[in-house]
């Protein structure tokens, strides 16, 4: 992102070329700025080596348009004190929205990653319009918050149950809720018309996982998986290098590992398969194992029926099926962090012990020296793929230097 004097005898430079540096250089500086809010123009300069000029004339640009904001006098290290620059808190809202199976969620943030509002619908979902409707009527209640008011849109995110294929943004297969093929922010965008800014749609777990690496305020991890323990189960890649990127895979499959095989003739699967995780460790297995039916709360029969054998029983399987996938998870991608999140986290009894002791007793020698990698359950994750979904939009907006006021 250097922009260096072009040595005599070359061509001259194309007419578009140089808006494209100034795009790479406002994309650069908000996305440090978002990354490690309070840098000084000078520390800017420095960190991404384009010229103090050049990063003053940006960084004024973008305090014009509201992306920027200007805090306490800093001093750098590096000449005179210089102010303190934070994305700003007060212009912009980005929307995030998931479909689940049994509702739907929607999130407001600010630019950088706060949520100020959020909301959710606890109908089961059903068809694919009814479910657009409702989704479209739940993004528009939200926007009538008065927190949210006098502030500009960048767009809305969804997050959906299965595999989405990109760049054409369909939704291949939600095995739990019957939907195949659906172009769902096509379907959605009859019922938002006036809804200003981009449109993303992903798998709820690759949007979590984003969200999780991409808010990450303290570090950078190197590979995070996001493992969404729910009605369904997934997980969402991620590689670090140095921003969040998402592991998809060749068809978009990357991550469906709810529909790894662990049990060679086991139960049939929603996907068509025997023996699945989902089988075993999955909302609707426990669901079928202990006859609660939809529309009851899970978590609750849980707590009231936890003394019965069946049900010790069927939350160790889960838990041996969660433990084995760690492991399996941790010997072919090797992450540096495993996030755990979704509905099934806030089941009391043995589900989560009985996974980790499984999975610490299955390192042995291959791991036995090696960095622990660092697994963190997140019970307050019911937004998360929502939130995410938002970080993608917000992502979208900075690094494709979609920026204006």
């Amino acid at each position: 992102m250097t922009v260096s004097t072009r040595p005599a005898g070359l061509r001259s430079i194309r007419a578009g070329d140089q808006s494209f540096l100034k795009h790479l250089n406002r994309s650069a500086i908000l996305d440090l700025v978002r990354r490690e809010s309070g840098l000084t123009r000078a520390e800017l300069a420095n960190r991404i080596q384009v010229t103090k000029v050049t990063v003053g004339t940006v960084v004024q640009e973008l305090l014009d348009e509201g992306w920027l904001t200007e805090g306490e006098l800093h001093q750098g290290g590096m000449g005179r004190p210089g102010r303190a620059l934070h994305l700003n808190e007060s212009r912009h809202v980005v929307l995030g929205a998931e479909i689940g199976v049994l509702g739907l969620r929607v999130v407001a943030c600010s630019a950088p990653g706060v949520i100020l509002y959020q909301q959710e619908d606890l109908t089961p979902t059903g068809d694919v319009d009814s479910t657009a409707r409702r989704l479209a009527k739940l993004v528009l209640n939200v926007l009538q918050r008065p927190e949210l008011q006098n502030r500009m849109v960048l767009g809305l995110g969804v997050a959906v149950p299965g595999p989405v294929s990109h760049p054409d943004n369909v939704l291949l297969f939600a095995p739990n809720l019957g939907w195949r093929n659906v172009a769902v922010l096509e379907v959605l965008e009859p019922y938002l018309k006036g809804l200003p800014g981009l449109r993303v749609l992903d798998n709820e777990a690759n949007a979590a996982a984003f969200g999780e690496a991409y808010l990450l305020r303290e570090r950078t991890p190197e590979v995070l998986a996001y493992l969404s323990l729910g009605s369904g189960i997934g997980a969402g890649l991620i590689a670090s290098s140095p921003t969040p990127h998402l592991l998809r895979g060749a068809q978009s499959f990357a991550g469906e590992v709810g529909h790894t095989l662990v049990q060679l003739g086991g139960l049939y699967c929603h996907c068509g398969n025997r023996g699945c995780v989902e089988t075993l460790l999955s909302g609707w297995a426990i669901r079928a194992a202990l006859s609660v039916p939809d529309g009851v709360s899970l978590h609750q029969t849980i707590t009231a029926r936890l003394a019965e054998p069946t049900v010790q029983v069927t939350l160790r399987r889960a838990g041996e099926a969660l433990g084995m996938l760690l492991t399996n998870l941790h010997h072919t991608l090797n992450p540096s962090d495993i996030v755990i999140g979704g509905s099934l986290t806030r089941l009391p009894g043995p589900l989560l012990p009985v996974a980790f002791e499984f999975f610490a007793d299955h390192q042995h020698r291959l791991f036995s020296t090696s960095r622990p990698v660092n697994i963190e359950v997140r019970t307050d994750s019911l937004f998360l793929p929502a939130r995410g979904a938002a970080a993608q939009v917000l992502s979208q907006y900075i690094q494709g230097a979609q920026v204006s006021a």
